[in-house]
């Protein structure tokens, strides 16, 4: 790599951010990421990369360890992991995207940190262009009520960007986007349709995270593990919602099928 003063070493504590930098073509910058990153993005599991807690339960001697010139960490933070970040005393970039314009501008300051802003520009304009596509596609379509869970207890609903997926792929997202509910408001029947908690059977209740995110950037490890950091996952992957989905009534697949599809659609169109 050609002397730049572009940062050179980096450590992930977010799997969206690593998915990003793969995108871009710089992954080979990342020295450093979370268990989770690596089943989002196969490159960086070839053992040549340090394993580091993520941004729910970072740890100093961790990142002083790889010695990075940067450190990408998102929400949701806890005071103490922030502290152990800036106790490292490399360059921090914390990430919160609460709407897709967010995460545009996300993409393009990731972008910009390794020198790859056309590459960045790129990306970002590719999905939109795929997005918008998939919303011509729906537009006529039946909207399927869709409930997406950032948190279980409390009951959280995802964040705009999800929503503006939801929507995007044809569907009604359920609730308003980053505010605390029940999971009695998300079973409330709906004029004379079923709740949303009833539509996706007893084995997939609130409780369970039954609807999440059309994921983490989530499919993430988080969300395997009862945690879910769908809200700050710029580029999505789909395994995380396909578990959950899988099993669920033809009804409830139906707005995941389209959610996923927006979402994959964006990622692959860039690749491809």
């Amino acid at each position: 790599m050609p002397f730049s003063h572009t940062v050179r070493r980096i450590a992930c504590l977010q799997p969206s951010a690593t998915v990003i930098l793969d995108a871009v073509g710089e992954i080979e910058r990342v020295v450093a990421c979370t268990r989770y990153c690596a089943d989002v993005v196969p490159a960086v599991a070839d053992g040549s990369r340090l394993v580091l807690a993520d941004s729910w339960t970072a740890d100093t001697a961790q990142i002083l360890e790889a010695r990075p010139d940067l450190v990408i960490a998102a929400v949701p933070y806890q005071e103490k992991a922030v502290s152990e970040i800036l106790k490292a005393g490399a360059r921090f970039l914390g990430l919160a995207p609460k709407t897709l314009a967010d995460i545009y501008t996300d993409i393009a300051t990731i972008a910009g940190a390794v020198g790859a802003t056309d590459r960045g520009a790129e990306l970002i304009s590719s999905m939109q262009s795929t997005l918008r596509e998939v919303s011509t596609r729906t537009a006529d379509t039946a909207r399927p009520r869709v409930w997406c869970e950032e948190w279980g207890k409390p009951v959280i609903a995802s964040q705009t960007w999800v929503a503006e997926l939801v929507a995007t792929a044809g569907g009604e997202f359920v609730g308003a986007a980053g505010r605390q509910t029940s999971a009695e408001q998300v079973r409330q029947p709906v004029g004379d349709e079923e709740g949303v908690g009833d539509r996706v059977g007893p084995q997939h209740r609130r409780d369970q995270h039954v609807a999440r995110e059309a994921q983490d950037a989530a499919g993430h490890g988080p969300a395997a593990d009862g945690e879910d950091t769908a809200e700050h996952a710029p580029l999505l992957s789909q395994r995380g919602a396909r578990r959950h989905v899988e099993s669920a009534d033809p009804e409830s697949r139906t707005g995941w099928a389209a959610a996923n599809m927006a979402a994959s659609a964006a990622t692959n169109s860039h690749r491809s």
